[in-house]
């Protein structure tokens, strides 16, 4: 009976010890599962306003750069296929120099057809106007005669036949001869539609066509992409964009400190261009949290300074505007 009462109780001896390894293990758990909260440099540098603006009202936006004279898509007007590329990207171009040529073998062939059509009408017209003198001629002769009985009336009536013929030849000659020039003014022109050259001076931005390939007038390259694009580099400017809800408190005209996506310590100062008179929806998106498609947003110009390669077309920044001082407010008058 003694030896009955001296064994353990699971729910008194062995339990306790159970419930308290488990406490043990689940405070272990939670232990190995809490994050660290060690203090570390952030990677990247938030941008922040530095100067004047550091303590003064100011309004924050995102932009891009762009060229001075926005980026220019380059396509051919007529399609074919093309011969020779003339430049890469980077080149800095001048105005009408060439970028690209097409295959300008059949459009010559029908210069050459056209220009053998002019030396063709010429020699008609000169054998028309010989024979329309000679009718002439002729004609006035027999109406100079005194006597009606010397030349029949037929006779007449043949020369008067002769000279409208060769008149009718003569202008007929002529209007191939302007048809010929026209046709070789309408080839001459093509001819230099098929050499694709610069509108203005600036950077070669993208090339996206090679010899062999072929173009097609009014469509993109083949990554959807224009076949060349380039605008002017020098300077360049930067497009911010203000969120509508701020775009009151800007103040037009005033300096933007701009600083590239990633080093925010690289800042620069930039002159007021001007301001888009539309308002317009925006574009890039940050992946914020509160960021909302349907915004929109007024996007002002900025030049930017040289910088030595600090700043590149397409290249994201931050940037930060001197805010309008707020109105004063009224006081109201007392009772």
């Amino acid at each position: 009976m003694a030896l009955f009462q001296s064994r353990p109780s699971f729910s008194r001896n062995i339990l306790p010890v159970i419930a308290v390894i488990g406490l043990a293990i689940a405070a272990f758990l939670i232990w190995r599962g809490l994050p660290d909260r060690q203090l570390e440099e952030p990677e990247e540098t938030p941008a922040r306003a530095t100067g004047a603006l550091t303590n003064a009202p100011r309004v924050a936006g995102a932009g891009v750069v762009e060229p001075s004279s926005e980026v220019i898509d380059l396509g051919t007007a007529l399609s074919g296929l093309v011969t020779a590329v003339l430049v890469r990207p980077g080149d800095y171009v001048s105005k009408d120099q060439p970028l690209f040529r097409v295959d300008d073998r059949d459009v010559r062939a029908r210069l050459l057809e056209a220009e053998a059509g002019i030396r063709e009408a010429g020699a008609a017209i000169s054998e028309a106007r010989a024979a329309e003198g000679a009718a002439s001629r002729q004609l006035a002769l027999y109406r100079g005669i005194g006597d009606p009985a010397a030349v029949s009336r037929s006779e007449v009536i043949r020369a008067e036949g002769d000279a409208s013929v060769a008149r009718g030849r003569r202008q007929l000659a002529e209007a191939r001869l302007a048809a010929a020039r026209a046709a070789s003014n309408r080839a001459g022109v093509e001819l230099g539609r098929l050499i694709v050259a610069a509108p203005i001076s600036g950077e070669i931005l993208r090339v996206d066509v090679r010899p062999g390939e072929f173009v097609q007038a009014g469509q993109q390259g083949s990554s959807s992409t224009p076949y060349i694009q380039m605008g002017e580099t020098r300077p360049l400017h930067v497009r911010i964009d203000i969120d509508e809800d701020e775009a009151t408190r800007v103040a037009l005209g005033s300096q933007a400190v701009v600083s590239p996506r990633g080093a925010a310590d690289r800042q620069v100062r930039t002159r007021f261009v001007r301001a888009e008179p539309q308002v317009v929806p925006k574009r890039s998106l940050t992946n914020s949290a509160a960021e909302r498609v349907d915004v929109r947003v007024l996007q002002l110009i900025y030049e930017l300074p040289s910088t030595d390669g600090l700043f590149r077309v397409g290249q994201q920044v931050d940037a930060f505007i001197a805010a309008r001082p707020a109105p004063a407010q009224r006081k109201a008058p007392a009772q």
